[in-house]
């Protein structure tokens, strides 16, 4: 019987080691007041930087109204996730991981792989693209989510 009432110990254990990870982590707001306003009434912000990984907020591509190109779309998604990964201290080439979450897979593929290449070199990152019933805001097409690694600085 004791060995089993240390069991809920153990299992607390480690979530109770990183309890403060958040305070002591950078945390980047955006530098776009309207989005600013957005983070501040949802409680997020564009990326958080923890030890040597960037944790970018999911990142959302969306038409403008009478625009069909969803490369642009993409390419404005794009251009904002290099920026706040510059802002975190890394570039596209450090990125690990990325999750995108599309509300028509199938059509959208082909545009955002164009995309991607521009901006992602081998070798490629992880990647993971789920379709889903809708976004926010509405005219949301796509959400990519970013994890990046700094890179080391040697001197």
């Amino acid at each position: 019987m004791l060995r089993y009432a240390a069991l809920p110990m153990l299992l607390l254990a480690p979530g109770a080691a990183h309890a403060g990870v958040r305070q002591q982590a950078k945390v980047l707001l955006s530098d776009n007041p309207e989005a600013r306003k957005i983070e501040q009434q949802w409680g997020f912000a564009d990326a958080v930087v923890t030890g040597d990984t960037v944790y970018l907020s999911g990142v959302v591509a969306g038409l403008r109204p009478g625009e069909t190109d969803l490369q642009l779309a993409y390419d404005r998604a794009f251009q904002r996730i290099g920026k706040i990964l510059e802002r975190a201290g890394a570039s596209w080439d450090d990125v690990v991981d990325i999750v995108s979450f599309h509300t028509d897979l199938k059509t959208q593929m082909p545009a955002i792989v164009a995309v991607k290449n521009k901006y992602v070199h081998a070798p490629p990152p992880a990647w993971t693209a789920i379709q889903v019933v809708r976004l926010i805001p509405d005219a949301g097409i796509t959400e990519i989510k970013i994890v990046a690694k700094l890179p080391e600085h040697k001197g």
